[in-house]
């Protein structure tokens, strides 16, 4: 489907962006924070999942006074089928359950 390199910064990314919800976005710093990950890897990966489909982005309607608005990013349906299923191989590949780093053990 897609052409995108699951490197563990990708996969960094990917867990954010599945685990953040309608009340609680994710935006730029708040993916760079959680995927302990500079800007300078995180919004290239956001480029590149957004050009594939996977990701879309939108900009804060109603930004804080004296904030410029934040961009926020959501996996699409499809991007969503692919990120579990991506983390799904990766586990299995490597002998881990999905979304956890050391094993789960």
């Amino acid at each position: 489907m897609t052409s995108i390199r699951l490197t563990r910064p990708t996969l960094e990314v990917i867990k954010v962006l599945l685990a953040s919800t309608s009340n609680d976005p994710a935006w730029g710093l708040k993916i760079c924070q959680e995927a302990e990950l500079g800007s300078g890897t995180v919004y290239p990966i956001l480029d590149r999942l957004e050009k594939q489909g996977l990701v879309a982005g939108s900009v804060e309607s109603d930004p804080h006074p004296g904030r410029p608005a934040r961009r926020f990013y959501e996996l699409t349906g499809a991007g969503r089928t692919w990120a579990s299923s991506a983390l799904a191989e990766r586990a299995a590949r490597y002998g881990r359950r999905p979304g956890l780093a050391g094993g789960g053990t």
